[in-house]
């Protein structure tokens, strides 16, 4: 057997080599030594000393691999040791785990781990690296005074909620399901700041149920499991589990599959919430379990009454710092908020701190503190979500609707968020051929050329080709009718499937082809006067048929009288109709 495939100690990998080095060294030495010491030995003293003198050779040189290992050997040890007494640890924190978590009804993983730590209970970096994504406690987020405005004035009780009357109004089914603690699982969906999270935290506090608080952002399979074995141990107990999801589109199919068997069996009530459209991003299985219900972004009102709330607020608010708040400053605050509360506290607590305090220790916040303490608004804006799509709907509306003001509105609203405008672009050269067509030929020409110096300037200065644009087929003569020509042509082909095409309209390139009929009797329209022949260009299934008609608006007015005179009966252009005109 090889000496370093030899290794009945068990040593685990750099002690493993360090060892059957030594060893090997010592081992390839005594294969020369004994013969060496044993033929001297025998020439001189006799057979009998020299198998004494290789005897003796042989303990020393084992006795020197012995010492050399001996390092080896104690590291190994500690090593095990070691193992061992952090075996024993883990399995006494997850025994202690399971005994304090079930007799509380409270997963208290934070606590055992930190006490296990070296740092001890006291050290608060050992909360903060083990801590838990599901410890928020009954009833919502505990917000300490470091918090921000915003996350301290969050409502406590269906009373103190503002805004979504037509969801927690007064008689309102969802209102109702959460006062007699009759929830379902139920998905939240709306913008920003409109209170998804408030009100998932005031559900869990007035239903008296556990709140377990995930993120889709930073969860994973095995927080959602578990958060399945702790809602089994509150189930024992009696409590119910509210699973919270924020951000529930960011989970990816295989996480929402773990939720799914939880939520069906009723052993957990999923909250989730989501700015994203759920039929899109939540799936179908998942959404069939719940009920969707859409927030709306906050009124100019319900800002104002949360900043006037906590203007008043002395726990919570700001009322400790004696605010005054001109009436111009509420206003710019309210309408920098955009319908989102947690801009609009946020701006009041951060002009409120750059304002200094008089002598009389009140604090005077005017519009221009307000402005300095924002900057600039920005603007609400998902260039892969429903904002994205819902902007250039009502780019495309506006303009089909021949509007420039609106048009160039949210031409505005959306480069301004940081729209791609080769996006923009791309969608008014589609409109140019769907919305004005032939009643102006030159909206096609002018939106390429738009796109082609978006393209070459790029922004800030594409703006100005777009807005021309924009403009251009906002105000020109609107046709559909190359929309409706190429729908009527699509189905009457699903009607009738591939027809043969003509004998004289097929192209006879071979003497086989010619000899079949190919492209005998062929009319040349160059050949006649005006240019226009009377033959049959549509299978003889269809002969007749009209799919394009155009509407007489712009320049489409001379295409009407044009396609009157070339038509013949049936459909097909007359020659001697047009030479009668």
């Amino acid at each position: 057997m090889d000496a370093l495939a030899w290794d009945p100690l068990g040593l685990p990998g750099p002690l493993r080599h360090s060892a059957s080095f030594c060893r090997h060294r010592l081992l390839q030495a005594l294969r020369f030594l004994l013969p060496l010491v044993g033929i001297s030995c025998y020439r001189r003293c006799g057979f009998a000393t020299a198998v004494s003198a290789s005897v003796a050779t042989g303990i020393a040189v084992f006795a020197t691999a012995g010492v050399c290992e001996s390092s080896s050997l104690a590291g190994f040890c500690d090593y095990r040791k070691g193992r061992n007494r952090l075996s024993i640890r883990r399995w006494v924190d997850r025994t202690d785990y399971r005994r304090r978590t079930i007799s509380s009804g409270r997963d208290i993983r934070p606590t055992v781990r930190a006490q296990a730590a070296p740092g001890g209970p006291s050290s608060p970096s050992q909360e903060a690296l083990f801590a838990a994504p599901d410890t928020v406690q009954t009833g919502g987020v505990q917000a300490n005074a470091g918090a921000p405005l915003a996350t301290r004035m969050r409502p406590t009780t269906l009373d103190e909620f503002v805004g979504q009357e037509h969801l927690v109004g007064c008689g309102r089914a969802l209102r109702r399901a959460i006062e007699e603690d009759q929830l379902s699982s139920m998905i939240l969906w709306g913008p920003p700041g409109s209170g998804k999270t408030t009100l998932a935290e005031v559900i869990s506090r007035t239903t008296h149920a556990h709140m377990v608080a995930l993120s889709g952002v930073s969860a994973g399979v095995a927080d959602l499991r578990r958060a399945a074995d702790g809602a089994l141990a509150r189930r024992s107990q009696g409590q119910r589990t509210i699973l919270f999801i924020d951000e529930i589109h960011r989970f990816n199919k295989a996480q929402q599959d773990t939720v799914l068997p939880n939520v069906e069996s009723g052993l957990l009530t999923l909250i989730g919430a989501t700015t994203e459209n759920p039929s899109f991003e939540v799936n179908s299985a998942l959404l069939s379990r719940s009920r969707v219900y859409r927030l709306e972004s906050l009124s100019d009102e319900d800002i104002e009454a949360l900043v006037q709330r906590a203007l008043r607020d002395e726990s919570r608010g700001l009322a400790m710092f004696h605010v005054k708040l001109d009436p111009d400053a509420l206003d710019y605050i309210v309408g920098v908020a955009g319908g989102d509360a947690r801009i609009g506290l946020n701006a009041l607590e951060l002009a409120t701190l750059a304002t200094s305090p008089t002598g009389d220790g009140e604090r005077h916040v005017i519009r221009a503190t307000v402005e300095d303490a924002m900057q600039r608004r920005a603007l609400m804006y998902d260039r892969a979500g429903d904002q994205h799509y819902d902007l250039v709907s009502a780019l495309i509306k506006s303009i089909r609707g021949s509007d420039p003001d609106a048009a160039v509105y949210w031409l505005a609203r959306m480069l301004e968020a940081g729209e791609d405008p080769l996006f923009v672009a791309r969608r008014l050269v589609i409109l140019a051929s769907e919305d004005v067509g032939l009643a102006d030929p030159m909206a096609l020409p002018v939106a390429i050329a738009a796109q082609q110096a978006a393209h070459f300037v790029g922004m800030p200065e594409a703006l100005f080709p777009l807005t021309e644009a924009a403009l251009y087929l906002a105000t020109a003569p609107k046709s559909n009718s190359v929309k409706t020509a190429y729908e009527g042509a699509v189905a009457e082909v699903q009607r009738s499937g591939a027809l043969p095409v003509p004998l004289h309209l097929r192209n006879a390139v071979t003497g086989l082809m010619r000899g079949m009929g190919y492209g005998k009797g062929y009319k040349y329209a160059h050949d006649f006067e005006g240019h226009v022949v009377d033959q049959q260009h549509l299978p003889d299934a269809i002969a007749g048929s009209r799919f394009y008609e155009p509407t007489g608006e712009g320049h489409e007015g001379q295409i009407v009288e044009r396609v009157r005179r070339v038509r013949g009966p049936g459909g097909s252009p007359s020659r001697e109709d047009h030479e009668g005109a």
